[in-house]
């Protein structure tokens, strides 16, 4: 069905409720507003709700034609307008009988088998089709099957049951069976615990659905607790009040009929306008009030109705107090287990948000490592958002880096993060904390604040970390600086062995060599001893110069004294190969430059003589 057709359809049933619905009012106030004893709640009361269920249906049909809970509303609003039309034509013509109406007892009648499918058939429906138009798995049909065996069999007992009807006990069933009464009474109430066992199972169905759901699946499936849990309290209080005085307070009767309402208004808003708020803290505050109120009934029921029954006093003050103090003992410690269960209900196996926040801070203000700090922070944002991954990032020069992941065996995030919160402390942005969600699940605003104040405690300890960070990366230089001046000194003791081994030391030996020749030949031929001292003299004097070249290796005082050209030249009157040097007006530098300078010369004039077999090298300073 198109959606154009389906609005035409379901705002014409619609238009029929309200035409209904107008009748019943007149005849409403045409009976002075007269009530049939036992009715709940004011009379045309069943008009508004047929109103309100059956433009909430209209309304969602026309946008998802798909659903049949729209078509469910429409229905349920159609059959409750019928129900109070039938109602007040009864009232009018067989409880009050000012006018002779026909069919008045046929009116009568309607509402004494009609309200099961409307109250249970909508209620465990709708627990179970919520919000998809779909059980969670095929197997939850089971809970539908048992729901409309049950409601079927109530209603038909109680329609087809001989003898006065149930509210208008003046009216004999029209269309009684000609079956034993207690037999259809018997059917009927078991009926309706059938009816109601299927609702149980659909609620059941529900809240399965809520464990499994994410995204906007699960933001759907408040709205409908939230009303659910209302009138949950709501019944509660008119059951307690029905116990008490036996009658339903105005006040109560009203919380009830609003209680009621926002059931439609509820699952429309759920199925159309999820997105508009968020309420985590009402839905979980709903529930745990909900609980309470029905722990509180069942209490003073069980005391003062079932215990004043059994004793024969069922307005004992005595049983009234013993429920009293009993229900004041239960109270927190049922209220705690309440909230955490209601907590859990909500947020699903995550923590709430007070929670995170809480556990956090006692973690930073603990005595933890900053290395297991960021860790922590990057599981509890993931676990208080419910995120696939979350992240804490540092700020570095190429843009930001992760610091630490959760879960930190799920490998690189893919794709642009769904939140990014900034982490700043004193005006100076740190880093920032990452949430990326599942497919299909948003970032609920609760969400977005919870990494927002994670953000602002963050900042200090971001600091901390890059403050540990550069006190790594400056302890390592340092090392790195040490081993290269260790590694400095390793290489001049060995250059200064390598100049002892080759220079100084061969003229030693030599000469030790050349005086042990001077020893003998003084024996054999003594005018041959002055030729020979005085080369043993040369040679002497050569070594003597290369062990002051070597002193003036470690640092020249000519170089000192006189600076680069006067240096150079001095060495170059010493090479092995004739040197033309070209100083081109250099003057002094500061010491460390003109040694570099200086020993790098040296070396080179070194290898000239030694591999280049050169006949003339040339130098030049600029």
């Amino acid at each position: 069905m198109t959606p154009r057709r389906a609005a035409r359809l379901a705002w014409s049933l619609v238009a029929a409720t309200v035409v209904l619905a107008a009748g019943a009012i007149a005849l409403a106030v045409a009976n002075g507003w007269a009530r049939v004893p036992g009715q709940f709640g004011p009379s045309g009361v069943l008009a508004a709700f047929g109103l309100v269920f059956g433009a909430v249906g209209a309304v969602v049909a026309s946008r998802r034609p798909e659903n049949p809970i729209a078509w469910m509303f429409v229905a349920s609003g159609l059959l409750m307008a019928f129900q109070e039309v039938g109602a007040q034509w009864g009232i009018r013509g067989a409880h009050l009988r000012t006018d002779p109406l026909p069919l008045a007892e046929i009116g009568a009648w309607i509402p004494n088998w009609i309200w099961p499918p409307i109250t249970l058939g909508m209620a465990s429906f709708l627990f179970l089709l919520f919000p998809t138009g779909h059980p969670p798995t095929r197997r939850w049909r089971v809970a539908g099957w048992v729901t409309g065996a049950g409601v079927g069999v109530a209603s038909f007992a109680l329609a087809f049951a001989r003898g006065p009807l149930e509210n208008f006990q003046t009216v004999v069933n029209p269309v009684g069976l000609p079956i034993d009464r207690e037999v259809l009474d018997s059917a009927a109430g078991l009926g309706l615990a059938v009816g109601l066992l299927g609702t149980v199972l659909s609620l059941a169905s529900l809240l399965v659905r809520l464990r499994r759901s994410t995204g906007d699946e699960r933001a759907q499936l408040r709205w409908l607790i939230t009303a659910a849990a209302f009138l949950v309290v709501a019944f509660a209080g008119g059951v307690a009040g029905q116990f008490e005085s036996g009658t339903v307070s105005s006040a109560i009767a009203a919380a009830i009929i609003i209680a009621f309402l926002s059931l439609p208004v509820a699952t429309g808003l759920a199925i159309l306008k999820y997105r508009l708020y968020d309420i985590e803290v009402v839905i979980s505050r709903a529930v745990v009030y909900a609980a309470l109120a029905v722990f509180i009934t069942i209490d003073y029921v069980g005391i003062v109705v079932g215990v004043g029954a059994l004793v024969g006093r069922r307005g004992n003050p005595l049983l009234t107090a013993a429920a009293a103090a009993l229900a004041a003992l239960a109270f927190q410690p049922l209220r705690r287990r309440l909230q955490r269960f209601a907590n859990r209900l909500v947020y699903g196996r995550r923590a709430t948000p007070y929670e995170v926040l809480s556990e956090f801070s006692e973690r930073v203000g603990g005595e933890y490592a900053l290395e297991d700090v960021l860790p922590r922070m990057a599981r509890a944002i993931g676990e208080g958002t419910g995120a696939q991954r979350s992240e804490v990032q540092l700020r570095v020069a190429g843009g930001f880096r992760p610091a630490a992941a959760w879960p930190a065996e799920s490998g690189s995030a893919t794709g642009d993060p769904d939140l990014v919160v900034p982490v700043t402390h004193r005006g100076d942005e740190l880093g920032a904390l990452a949430v990326w969600k599942a497919r299909g699940d948003v970032v609920t605003p609760v969400e977005e604040k919870l990494v927002r104040d994670l953000a602002s405690q963050a900042g200090l300890v971001l600091r901390n970390v890059r403050l540990t960070e550069e006190l790594k990366a400056n302890l390592e230089e340092l090392r790195h600086s040490r081993r290269r001046l260790v590694t400095a000194q390793d290489v001049e003791r060995r250059r200064l062995e390598r100049d002892i081994h080759d220079g100084a030391q061969q003229h030693l030996v030599s000469l030790m060599v050349k005086l042990r020749v001077l020893e003998s030949l003084a024996r054999r031929n003594p005018e041959k001893v002055g030729a020979a001292v005085e080369d043993l003299k040369a040679q002497a004097g050569e070594a003597l110069d290369t062990l002051r070249d070597l002193a003036r290796g470690i640092y020249p005082p000519l170089l000192a004294d006189q600076g680069l050209p006067a240096a150079l030249e001095a060495q170059a009157r010493k090479s092995p190969v004739p040197v033309d040097l070209h100083p081109d007006g250099v003057g002094r530098y500061p010491q460390e430059v003109e040694a570099a300078v200086y020993f790098c010369v040296l070396e080179a004039l070194q290898n000239v003589a030694k591999y280049a077999g050169a006949s003339r090298a040339a130098l030049t300073l600029r």
